[in-house]
C-alpha cells in the first residue's frame, strides 16, 4: 500500500503530497513549504516517522509548488524532477515571485526530466507519469493504477480546472489534456489537485462545469 500524506503550505494553499511506501521510503511532491513553521512542519514528519526521501517531483514549476524544491534538495539530496517543457517557467519563476512580491529561495535545477508515459516503481506499486499540459506547458500528472490515485497538479480541482492565463497557458489545451489523459481513468480514481479538496474523476465527469456538454 501507499500511503499519501498531505500537507498545505504558503501564501497560497498549495497542496503538498509525501508518497510513502511499506519500506518507508517517501516522494515528495510539489514541496510549497514557505513559512518557517511549514518547514518546520515537514521536515519533523520525515523523521519522526523515520521516511527514507528517495525523490523529489514536480507536477510542474509554478513558484507556489517549488518553494520548498531547496529545502528537501539540500536535506535529501535528491534533485527536482520535472518535465523539461517546464524549464522555461523553472527559470522565471523569481521573477514571477517578486512581481506577487513572494521571494523565495531559488529551486535547484532538474536532476532529470520526465518523460511523458514514463513509469516510476516505488516498491511494489507503478506510478506512470501523465502529460497533461495547458495550466502549464509541462504539467505532469502522477497515476497509479493499482491504487486508483492521481497526483494532478493544478489541471483538474473539484468542480473546476486550472488557470491558464499564466505564461504558457491555454484553455483549449488544458480541456483536451483533462478529457483525453484524466477522463479516460477509471471513474472511482481518485484525484488529489494542488488546491482545495481531493475529488474522483467519475465525479468531475457529470457535474464539472467547465467539462459538462
Amino acid at each position: 500500500m501507499i500511503e499519501i500524506q498531505q500537507f498545505t503550505f504558503g501564501p497560497l494553499q498549495e497542496n503538498t503530497f509525501l508518497l510513502i511506501n511499506g519500506k518507508n521510503e517517501c516522494i515528495i511532491i510539489d514541496p510549497g513549504c514557505y513559512f518557517q513553521d511549514e518547514r518546520k512542519e515537514l521536515l519533523q514528519y520525515i523523521q519522526t516517522h523515520g521516511l527514507n526521501v528517495i525523490r523529489l517531483l514536480n507536477t510542474h514549476c509554478h513558484f507556489d509548488h517549488i518553494f520548498g524544491n531547496k529545502l528537501v534538495s539540500d536535506t535529501y539530496k535528491v534533485r527536482p524532477e520535472f518535465h523539461e517543457l517546464e524549464q522555461p517557467i523553472l527559470d522565471n519563476s523569481q521573477r514571477a515571485g517578486a512581481m506577487y512580491n513572494i521571494p523565495f529561495e531559488p529551486s535547484p535545477g532538474a536532476g532529470r526530466y520526465l518523460e511523458a508515459g514514463e513509469k516510476i516503481l516505488f516498491g511494489e506499486h507503478e506510478i506512470t507519469v501523465l502529460l497533461t499540459p495547458g495550466h502549464s506547458p509541462g504539467s505532469v500528472g502522477f497515476y497509479c493504477a493499482s491504487q486508483h490515485f492521481l497526483i494532478g497538479g493544478d489541471v483538474l480541482f473539484y468542480q473546476s480546472i486550472g488557470r491558464t492565463d499564466l505564461p504558457g497557458g491555454d484553455h483549449a489545451t488544458l480541456l483536451k489534456s483533462i478529457r483525453e489523459q484524466l477522463f479516460v481513468l477509471p471513474d472511482d480514481v481518485k484525484v488529489f489537485p494542488g488546491h482545495g479538496p481531493a475529488t474522483t474523476i467519475g465525479f468531475e465527469k457529470k457535474h464539472n462545469p467547465f467539462l459538462v456538454d
